[in-house]
């Protein structure tokens, strides 16, 4: 009561006295708002504007509901299970009951795709004496047996005398809690989200074994398990398939019709089938098993103090600290390091397979919420390979365990690919709408058919068999198969090449792309680096290009070169960053580390480098040398790294820096940066060389080792002394210029995304082509809001060097052709260049131009991986189908959400990619593009073909039904086997065309070309096979069929005329619907297919002119022996006719420009247009249109109304208000 006092109070406060006085219709509404929030309570959403969002219903059991569902079992012969199987929605409709999720034992998730699962709510219960629950729960979380579940007690954690229990779900391996507080399920918390740094090296020291007990049973295992299902169990799930469900209907059905030989054909194919897919998924099932598997081991965990237990890795917890072996180990969970170092090979995850240091915690992080990401460099990964640990004094290596099982890095990368993103490719929602368009024509077929027999007094079980027939035959089985046929042969061709792919479906996808993204370094350019040379400083001035760093002085310079990296010897061979290799190598000094790899650091020198002279190994007098006492690693965000060195024989340590050169000229001393700093870096970094700045400091002579190993890097990167720079150039591989030039001749548009300087970056992007030479380059400097500033955009005209020239002057540097603002469509084209810092404030305050930049977009510098993820999306959202191309490092992401992701490395991280090239270049991107085009193409032409044998025999068996005939078993067959398999099957052998061309194949079925051709040519078939008949008819020796009200009339003139007439048809539309250039190999490479199609053909003359009987008894043919030359001439003639006229149809009437442009303006003017396709080019018309960007002006935020400023700009563009 006293609680609820307070509630009132609270309310008295913030209420107006006006609402007291409420009238009855008011308190009516409240009432009526109040019941639809209760309502409401049954559903909620889960990880909402996230890409795992769900929308989260709640049930429970229903006996009544149970009792009746179980009747209909009955009365459907349990088919109403097969619906369950498909819908999981219709368990919770037809056996459950609707109620709050407070009282719910069955969830109904819904995702972002409409795809609907099921989960269930289990209980866990603890003793009350459990307190270490409440620092994994939320105080609400947990339920006692008292609880009542009063939706009004949300705050108060409520705990019975005896037990606490709390209630949860697992869904695709993750775990949900109840929160009675928020009275929703949230994902259960470990220790990378909302601890702090300092929290976790000061406040773990170890879990007692009834500790680590009790958080086990609510974190579950410390495992990542990928399921392999028995082959019975994937049989039964196989088969499950509506597909498969169809076919085994049809096949009852055929039994039941005395079509032995050809049901017992399908059911054989149909095996088959299901046997190559049952071994592809069992295989592809044990792969990744072994992949992520790790065997079992133990790993020793601190139980307080200095007490020590091996354990087995599958109960470790988060909260639990462990100690790293010094001879390394795999990683079976994400801990965080606080004490010791180690060298790291994380390519499982990253790509990379150079070894990373990785540090402790810092006490300049503590007050710090601990993230994965931004303290990814004192985090050790799951399924990451440990090399080495380095320790001091006689500490050990520790870790605090922050995630387990499939909460860790590699566990959400497991879960990306169990359950990756469902495909949206238009081809196959047209090909349901299609599939959907021949079942109501089965409709049609069935009610005339079910009208001929009622009127020919057939019995009712013949009109049942021959109305489902029709469905058989309008919608084949072998449909699904056939659309899959030309990604199969391009899978295996893409293998051959080096290419591999995990995904087929994919395949067709990259047939649309229209923009291609690449990663910079290790895609575009070489892996390594080369030395230019480097500047230092002399007399506050740089002293030109030292090529060769080696010759210089021993002084700071060189020494900072010698000492800041993060190089170790592994295996008696230096490792380490590439660039730190390069850097380190070019002094051709020596570097040692005391004792084995594998002991323990020295107190005072952990690692000593000194220069390599003849002097270095003989002399006894203490040579000079350089111990490296402690290593700041590189920060992206800090964009640097340092060390902390003592040199031998000298008082004092110092600090060596090196970096972004803006980033450390400002935290030099001012006079120490010489004038011409900026002009000498533009003029390098603007030819795309990589330039890093060095500097030096002398510390504080009373700092000690113990002091050293606890300082914050901020308190000594700080008046330094600017020492120079060094350059380096990234050379672009051989085959990048080629590949990019034909890619542009294909109009397909190339993008940059890199985590390199903008500058570097620009020049690549213009030396490979990517960027023209006359065009410009604008790029966006884009500023976050400040105290006296909104958010605001500068558009800066990028400098360009003039090509042919070494050396450059400031008049060297000259802007492109200004916008002419009095003649704006005359200006010359451009492109964006965007930094990474630039695009997330574009994000953030100016999304209305995301949009626009990402269509005029080439150049995305210092980009994340979850920005490259965000630019990704950006493009598909207004149109695009994007592919693209890294070599694995920080790219995972991007190449999972792209349509076509590539990976040039073989890495285990590329599994997440659709496709994996062994060629290290971007060539393989052409071939994947080609190979997609080809399928892509084959897939619509199979398509078409069998939608246009499912007519021919229609129209085939509507006419011979309407005479009570039908075709035999064996002309079934050759139809349906010989003819159509045979050449469904080799119509997808043919390769892709030699080059890309910059027309794209259709991406939809239901395009007015596709429909157009595809009813024209029903109508050819309707017109000869009814010519063909009335000509049969006419005949002066033709007889009528006598009806058989028991059996099929299959030996008759009319079934006879129908199905040699048809099998000419057949043949026809297949060689019709393969066509070649420009996107496959003409027809005549297809030798396969072209003998087939020949053959076919050659057979069927054979059998209608030159009969022979035992053939003609075999396929239940009349005698045609018996009619005249004349009579089979004539035939011959209508067949030879049909292929004329469907040739002349197709390739001369439909296929030409005239008739695609009167078609596509057609579909504009009846608004038929794909809206989402044409949104970008709707963007680009309005760019085109205005005098857009404001070149040399700064763009504000608007503060109150963000999106009205770029109507405006817009208007004054086109001098009219913006037409939506």
């Amino acid at each position: 009561m006293e609680r609820l006092g307070d509630e009132d109070a609270h309310c008295d406060i913030n209420v107006p006295d006006t609402f007291l006085l409420l009238d009855s219709t008011d308190r009516m509404f409240e009432r009526s708002l109040n019941g639809y929030n209760r309502l409401l309570s049954d559903h909620t959403y889960l990880n909402k504007d996230t890409d795992e969002e769900f929308l989260c219903y709640g049930y429970k059991a229903d006996r009544c509901k149970e009792g009746l569902f179980l009747a209909l079992v009955v009365l459907t012969g349990g088919l109403i299970l097969l619906l369950l199987q498909w819908r999981p929605q219709m368990v919770c409709y037809l056996r459950k009951r609707r109620c709050s999720l407070n009282h719910a034992d069955t969830l109904l998730l819904q995702d972002t795709y409409k795809q609907y699962s099921l989960a269930f709510i289990e209980d866990k219960t603890f003793p009350q004496s459990c307190d270490i629950l409440k620092d994994i729960l939320p105080s609400s979380a947990t339920t006692g047996e008292s609880d009542d579940d009063s939706p009004t007690d949300t705050s108060q954690l409520t705990i019975s005398h005896e037990e606490i229990k709390f209630r949860y779900f697992d869904h695709q391996h993750v775990r949900y809690i109840w929160n009675r507080g928020s009275q929703m399920f949230s994902k259960l918390k470990d220790l990378s989200e909302g601890t702090k740094c300092v929290k976790i090296q000061e406040s773990y020291h170890g879990l007692s074994v009834r500790e680590q007990k009790q958080k086990q049973v609510v974190y579950g295992e410390n495992t990542i398990e990928v399921e392999v299902k028995s082959y019975w169990r994937l049989f039964i799930e196989e088969v499950m398939n509506p597909f498969y469900v169809f076919q085994i209907a049809s096949i009852i059905l055929w039994l039941c019709d005395n079509y032995y030989y050809y049901a017992a054909c399908i059911l054989f194919i149909s095996l088959v089938s299901v046997g190559i897919s049952l071994y592809e998924t069992k295989r592809q099932s044990v792969t990744l098993h072994d992949m992520v598997t790790t065997h079992a081991q133990t790993i020793g965990v601190c139980r307080g103090e200095e007490e020590y237990e091996d354990v087995p890795t599958g109960e470790l917890v988060p909260g639990d600290v462990i100690t790293i072996p010094q001879h390394g180990c795999v990683m079976t969970c994400d801990a965080v390091l606080i004490t010791g170092t180690c060298i790291v090979n994380e390519s499982m995850l990253t790509g990379e397979s150079v070894p990373v240091t990785k540090t402790p915690l810092t006490h300049q992080e503590d007050e710090e919420m601990y993230s994965p990401d931004l303290h990814k460099r004192h985090t050790l990964f799951s399924g990451t390979q440990i090399l080495q640990t380095r320790f001091y004094g006689n500490s050990k290596v520790k870790a605090v365990v922050v995630r387990t099982g499939f909460r860790t890095a590699k566990g959400e990368l497991v879960r990306a690919i169990l359950f990756p993103k469902p495909l949206d490719f238009k081809f196959y929602r047209d090909a349901m709408k299609f599939i959907l368009f021949l079942g109501c024509m089965a409709a049609l077929g069935m009610t005339y058919s079910i009208i001929i027999y009622v009127r020919q007094g057939v019995y009712p079980m013949k009109i049942v068999v021959r109305v489902l027939d029709i469905i058989t035959i309008i919608v084949p089985p072998a449909l699904p198969a056939a659309m899959t046929v030309g990604t199969v042969f391009a899978q295996s061709r893409l293998r051959k090449k080096g290419i591999y792919c995990i995904s087929p479906p994919r395949i067709n996808f990259c047939g649309r792309l229209d923009v291609f993204c690449f990663d910079k370094t290790g895609t575009l350019t070489e892996d390594g680096l080369d030395m230019l040379g480097v500047l230092p400083i002399k007399n506050q001035g740089f002293c030109g290009v030292v090529e060769d760093p080696s010759t210089l002085e021993v002084g700071p310079f060189i020494t900072c070169m010698a000492t800041c990296h993060s190089l170790t010897i592994i295996d008696g061979e230096l490792s380490g960053d590439p660039l730190d290799l390069i850097m380190f190598n070019s002094t051709k000094w020596v570097l040692e580390e005391p004792g084995k790899d594998t002991s323990k650091f020295d107190t005072i020198m952990p690692t000593v480098v000194r220069p390599c002279t003849k002097d270095t190994f003989t002399s006894d007098v203490n040579p000079f040398e350089v111990g490296i006492i402690r290593q700041f690693t590189f920060s992206s965000s800090v964009q640097r790294m340092s060390v902390i060195t003592r040199t031998l024989s000298q008082d004092g340590m110092e600090l060596f820096c090196k970096g972004a050169p803006e980033k450390i000229a400002s935290l030099c001393r001012p006079e120490s940066v010489p004038q011409e700093f900026q002009d000498i870096l533009h003029r390098y970094t603007i030819q795309g060389y990589r330039v890093i700045a060095v500097a030096h400091k002398k510390l504080d002579p009373k700092l000690t080792w113990h002091q050293a190993q606890r300082v914050s890097r901020d308190k000594v990167e700080f008046d330094m002394t600017f020492l120079g720079m060094m350059v380096l150039q990234n050379k672009l591989k051989m085959q990048t210029k080629p590949a990019i030039h034909k890619l542009k001749e294909a109009k397909i548009r190339t993008v940059m995304v890199t985590g390199d300087m903008i500058q570097t970056a620009i020049s690549v992007a213009r030396n490979c082509g990517m960027i023209p030479v006359k065009d410009r380059v604008i790029i966006i400097e884009a500023s976050p809001p400040d105290a006296h500033h909104p958010a605001s955009i500068k558009w800066v005209t990028a400098e360009t060097p003039d090509e042919g020239t070494d050396h450059y002057t400031d008049s060297d540097y000259t802007e492109d052709v200004h916008i002419d603002l009095e003649n704006p469509h005359k200006t010359q084209n451009f492109h964006f260049a965007v930094s990474g810092h630039s695009f997330g404030v574009l994000t953030t305050h100016f999304p209305e131009y995301i949009p626009r930049v990402v269509v005029k977009g080439t150049v995305f510098a210092r980009m994340s991986p979850d920005q490259k993820l965000q630019l990704i999306e950006d493009l598909q959202n207004i149109g695009y189908n994007v592919g693209m191309c890294g070599d694995g490092a920080n790219d995972c992401e991007a190449l999972k959400a792209a349509h076509a992701g590539i990976s040039l490395s073989e890495a285990e991280a590329s599994v997440a990619a659709p496709f994996t090239s062994r060629i290290p270049n971007i060539e393989c991107v052409l071939q994947v593009m080609r190979e997609g085009r080809a399928a892509l193409v084959t897939s619509f032409g199979c398509f078409k073909y069998m939608a246009l044998y499912s007519f021919i025999q229609y129209v085939s068996v509507l006419i011979l039904y309407t005479f009570d005939a039908n075709l035999a078993d064996m002309q079934f067959l050759y139809v349906d086997l010989v003819i159509t398999t045979s050449v469904a099957v080799l119509m997808g052998y043919s390769g892709a065309y030699h080059k890309l061309v910059p027309k794209q194949p259709p991406g939809s079925l239901v395009k007015p070309s596709n429909l157009l051709s595809i009813v024209a040519q029903i109508l050819l078939v309707i017109i000869f096979q009814i010519s063909a008949f009335l000509y049969l008819y006419y005949q002066p020796w033709y007889k009528p069929v006598k009806k058989n009200l028991d059996a099929d009339n299959t030996y008759c003139w009319e079934t006879t005329v129908i199905f040699l007439v048809s099998t000419y048809q057949y043949i026809a539309s297949a060689f019709v619907f393969s066509k070649g250039p420009p996107f496959r190999q003409p027809i005549y490479i297809n030798v396969p297919f072209l003998l087939t199609l020949c053959t076919l053909f050659a057979f069927s003359t054979y059998m209608l002119m030159l009969p022979y009987k035992p053939i003609l008894d075999f396929f239940t043919v009349m005698p045609l022996g018996t009619t005249t030359v004349e009579f089979r001439s004539v035939l011959l003639a209508f067949s030879v006719g049909f292929i004329f006229a469907a040739c002349i149809l197709e390739y001369l009437i439909m296929d030409v420009k005239c008739t695609e442009k009167c078609l596509s303006s057609c579909s504009h003017c009846c608004g038929k247009g794909d809206e989402q396709n044409d949104q970008y080019r709707k963007i680009q018309n309005e760019i085109e249109l205005s005098n857009w960007p404001p070149v040399g002006q700064v763009t504000y935020a608007a503060l109150n109304e963000p999106h009205v400023e770029i109507e405006e700009e817009l208007m004054r563009s086109h001098g009219a208000i913006l037409v939506n």
